[in-house]
């Protein structure tokens, strides 16, 4: 008998998408109230439903609204997307999604997604011309010689660089650039895949989930909850110390066990086509770097390090990132002294190697799409919202942690979530006595932990680089998504008592 092969990710992402439209025969529709702040003209726009009234941009506004945000968030620019509105809900005429929309559904995605699907395609065709030019396997063998006998450093500073990034600014959907570039190194230094794939993207996870800086997350979220962000800042450096030194430890464990037998590996069975299809060191040629190759990878390099400082420091996003790569690629040709038509064809490529994740991460916004079509993450919200009116504060933070565990699924934006969720949520921390930081903190680690397994997150368009089933990374992550659990329900406790 054949043996039955777990799903693509595209396929387990269309299943997704089938059954969310099957759910909005089943959740009613529902909508919050909206406000935005119209920067042009100082006013408040107050939504609801299908009129809009334009409201004096004051401090008595937001108190009226019983909005506990100061209004120099909004003026200052700190928030910029709509928020709800408390006690606003309403349930709407059904928007029930059928078969057209749930078809539609992905091409919808491709459309809205395409700033990140650039990102990545120019990246591959980026990396098709620095794979012609044999400086990735003359860098990869120089690292790999400087690192013998101590491999397990590459798998400590990875992991706590993507952290430190994560943390500090969100480094997230920026990853993707570094699977194809890395995970060739750690085949070299004899670990599997796996272990490249987690040092990157768990860095980048647990990093966001105990956001200290993240302007995404800690600073949007403290904002739209009405409290300074450095409220509770001590709390999650310690989280962050715990959490990264728990997953370094966690994967040192794995490939330790892989190294001494790589039989161990859980994708032993695709040793061969990862090391074919990630580098060409089966080969066991040695490649020379040479003055020219050195000056390729520092250009190359040099494209990571100037995407970092400008999304960091500079306000930057995909349309500046994505050019960055594309220069990059053409002072790499113009180097390596590529003929034009070579140029093009290496990029094409490297371009279409990554097609596939386009796809994924375009299907996966058209889940989002589904459910804001729909009108029912608000009905998720606003249930979510009474379900822990009269709880204990001890219960209320933990029950609070796996609603956001759930909510994440549905609304998988850091940022989205905390400006729909923290308006409506941060409230019912007076009403249990406790710290409006606490909210952040269960809406961090409730959604930071999930973005681990989350299929309409980053993690099936980081398995689709690293060609890893999703089945296989399950298996792989999930006693430390258990252990992290249990850390953040121990903490969350007791930073209520």
């Amino acid at each position: 008998m054949r043996k039955l092969k777990f799903p693509s990710a595209q396929t387990i992402l269309l299943v997704i998408a089938a059954l969310v439209a099957l759910l909005t025969w089943i959740v009613p529709s529902g909508k919050y109230d909206t406000l935005t702040y119209n920067a042009a003209d100082n006013t408040f726009i107050r939504k609801s439903l299908e009129t809009s009234i334009v409201i004096p941009a004051e401090q008595a506004s937001l108190d009226e609204l019983h909005i506990k945000i100061p209004l120099k968030k909004f003026t200052d620019g700190a928030i910029t997307k709509p928020i709800n509105i408390p006690n606003t809900y309403k349930e709407t005429a059904s928007n029930s999604q059928g078969f057209f929309e749930f078809a539609q559904s992905p091409i919808k995605g491709i459309i809205a997604a395409s700033d990140i699907i650039f990102l990545v395609l120019i990246i591959g065709g980026l990396i098709g011309i620095m794979s012609l030019t044999g400086a990735f396997d003359a860098g990869i063998f120089w690292l790999v010689n400087k690192l013998k006998g101590k491999e397990y450093i590459l798998i400590v500073l990875t992991t706590t660089l993507v952290a430190l990034g994560g943390t500090t600014f969100g480094f997230a959907e920026e990853t993707l650039a570094f699977f194809p570039i890395l995970i060739p190194v750690f085949i070299a230094a004899k670990y599997d895949a796996m272990v490249g794939l987690a040092c990157i993207f768990l860095g980048s996870s647990v990093g966001s989930m105990c956001s200290t800086t993240n302007p995404f997350s800690t600073i949007i979220a403290s904002d739209a909850a009405g409290i300074n962000w450095t409220t509770g800042l001590y709390g999650r450096i310690l989280m962050l110390i715990i959490c990264v030194t728990i997953s370094i430890l966690y994967i040192l464990r794995y490939a330790k066990r892989i190294k001494k037998d790589p039989s161990k590996s859980l994708i032993y069975d695709q040793k061969e086509a990862m090391e074919s299809h990630f580098s060409h060191l089966s080969k066991a040629e040695i490649v020379p770097l040479t003055g020219k190759l050195k000056l390729i990878l520092l250009v190359f390099a040099a494209c990571f390090i100037i995407m970092i400082i400008g999304v960091a420091l500079l306000d930057w996003w995909f349309i500046e990132m994505t050019s960055v790569f594309l220069i990059g690629a053409i002072i790499i040709g113009f180097i390596a002294k590529i003929n034009e038509s070579d140029f093009v064809n290496a990029f094409s490529k490297g371009a279409s190697e990554l097609l596939g994740v386009a796809f994924i991460i375009g299907i996966a916004r058209g889940v989002s799409i589904l459910m804001d079509d729909a009108l029912i993450s608000d009905t998720v919200l606003y249930n979510a919202s009474t379900l822990t009116e009269g709880m204990n504060k001890g219960f209320f933070v933990n029950t609070l942690f796996f609603i956001y565990n759930g909510l994440s699924f549905f609304i998988p934006s850091s940022s989205g979530m905390a400006v729909l969720t923290m308006p409506i949520i941060s409230p019912l921390a007076d009403t249990v006595g406790i710290g409006r930081e606490i909210i952040v903190n269960a809406y961090q680690y409730g959604q930071g932990l999930f973005a681990f397994i989350n299929p309409t997150g980053l993690i099936l368009a980081s398995l689709a680089i690293v060609k890893i089933g999703f089945d296989k990374w399950i298996k792989f992550v999930m006693p430390l998504v258990i252990v992290l659990v249990l850390v953040s329900m121990i903490m969350l406790t007791i930073s209520v008592y």
